[in-house]
């Protein structure tokens, strides 16, 4: 029964392969892709309330019992996580339908898209540190000719920052994988951490630490996010979509991996300087957000915010802290998608990015209006949205801390958050239309649909909290207490 959990990397990468020999059937390719990760979803949810009822689900490849093979590793944490990409994934494969074209549809767009959630989902269940580093491969290698698609200067000159801070960052990834393996002796992550507690984290394991954390800041854009903005706000509005929700999620939730598991033992030092770090990201996010008034800069900006903000929570690391974090990023997830195709929407109905060039659309599209402005109010934590929930329990959890800087700024920035999106809706939506009806572009169903489904995702996961609780406490109770993990994968079943 355990095989069930590598489905959810098999499935998307199988299909995109498949897609690569079907290349000129664009219609075949869109059913077989949406029906491909609607499947994911549905074995991602049958997995997440198997583990509710039958624990931690291990399975190992070969045969080869940990320590010594590859196993994959479905916990609560990272299935909440499996589940949401796929969703987002769905979502921003309906709008592709109607807006990348079909001269990108003829270059493997839906491979490379099944390749990244393969990347993406694999990175989320693996239980080995080297695989770890695989499946971020196979994700990036995806996201390179992702955010090239369509060879507009402007995309290539990003893509280039972004390739060399990507390949920098791996050789970094490698180097401490390579350290590490040869301290301890191992690169399970379970057996890493009972390695790691019986030798004591020392200077040498502590400096590795920060190597590792060097690296998942670099892929997450904490603190080291200088890359994020420009290759965020490049590619076509689906990729830009599948970015701002996705790829940052993937280094956090590798830093929350390791260092709830593996590098516990110093918060002091550790944890601190995550702590350090999450608020300047934040502080410097804020800035970027107010400063530019391209729409697209300002969604990236607000990408980069969420990094910090979400990472109070691990520095902090007590329980309603982590539960708050594991909330968050379920939600920002959701409403980053949103967000991200709600901006090339009107990007697309006014041919151009800038602030002050738009005006008056509400009159002309009410229902991406509003939208905009419920994504907006989620985004700044406006109860009882999504963004509320996971903001409080963070914030209890700094105050249970005494972790009152940090605190202030986290919220200090969810104003600046809010400025920044309320700045966009009130000069772009209000005001006198510059579009008339002759020159109004009209919006296909496809473009809609998922932007209203996302918007009613966002409103269901604020008021029906109560029923995504028991998957985010049993998230935070095995990231709290690395020896459930560690039983799981060591002593447990197949």
């Amino acid at each position: 029964m355990n095989n069930i959990i590598v489905l959810p990397m098999i499935i998307p990468l199988l299909t995109g392969i498949l897609l690569v020999f079907i290349r000129n059937s664009v219609r075949l390719q869109r059913i077989l892709s949406f029906v491909a990760i609607v499947i994911t979803a549905v074995i991602s949810l049958y997995i997440l309330n198997l583990i509710q009822t039958d624990g931690i689900l291990r399975i190992d490849f070969g045969g080869w019992m940990p320590p010594y093979g590859i196993s994959f590793v479905a916990d609560s944490f990272s299935v909440l996580l499996v589940l949401t990409t796929a969703i987002v994934t769905a979502m921003v494969l309906l709008y592709s339908f109607s807006s990348i074209g079909a001269a990108h549809e003829n270059m493997y767009f839906y491979s490379l898209v099944l390749f990244l959630i393969a990347g993406v989902n694999g990175s989320f269940l693996t239980g080995d540190l080297f695989n770890l580093f695989v499946c971020f491969e196979v994700m990036l290698l995806s996201s390179y000719v992702l955010i090239t698609l369509g060879g507009r200067k402007i995309q290539l000159v990003e893509s280039i920052k972004y390739v060399v801070i990507n390949v920098v960052s791996s050789w970094f990834f490698l180097l401490g994988i390579a350290y590490l393996y040869g301290t301890v002796g191992t690169l399970n992550l379970a057996h890493l951490s009972v390695r790691v507690a019986e030798v004591g984290q020392g200077p040498l394991l502590t400096t590795i630490a920060i190597i590792f954390l060097v690296v998942f800041s670099l892929k997450s854009g904490l603190l080291l996010y200088f890359w994020l903005p420009g290759s965020y706000s490049v590619p076509p509005t689906a990729v830009a979509a599948l970015f701002g929700a996705l790829l940052t999620k993937v280094g956090i939730y590798a830093m929350f991996r390791m260092f709830t598991l593996v590098f516990y033992h110093e918060p002091s030092i550790t944890h601190t300087l995550i702590g350090i770090m999450a608020a300047l990201t934040m502080i410097g996010g804020s800035i970027g957000a107010i400063a530019y008034k391209d729409i697209r800069q300002i969604a990236a900006y607000n990408v980069v915010i969420t990094v910090g903000f979400i990472l109070v929570g691990l520095a902090v690391s007590t329980q309603v802290a982590l539960e708050g974090s594991v909330y968050y990023i379920v939600h920002d997830m959701i409403i980053k998608a949103l967000l991200f195709l709600l901006i090339g929407t009107m990007i697309y109905v006014t041919k151009t990015s800038r602030i002050e060039e738009m005006s008056g659309l509400i009159r002309n599209y009410p229902l991406i209006g509003w939208s905009f402005f419920l994504t907006l109010m989620s985004i700044a934590g406006i109860p009882p949205l999504s963004g509320f929930i996971g903001k409080v329990l963070i914030g209890q959890g700094a105050i249970e801390t005494g972790s009152f800087v940090l605190l202030a700024i986290a919220f200090i920035s969810s104003v600046f958050v809010l400025y920044s999106l309320l700045r966009i809706f009130m000069n772009t939506f209000w005001g006198e239309t510059i579009i008339s009806e002759e020159d109004e572009v009209p919006l296909e169903k496809g473009m809609l649909i998922p932007v209203v489904l996302l918007g009613i995702a966002t409103i269901a996961l604020g008021f029906g909290a109560e029923w995504i609780a028991i998957y985010v406490q049993d998230a935070a109770t095995t990231l709290m207490n690395p020896e459930i993990y560690i039983d799981a994968v060591m002593n447990g079943n197949q």
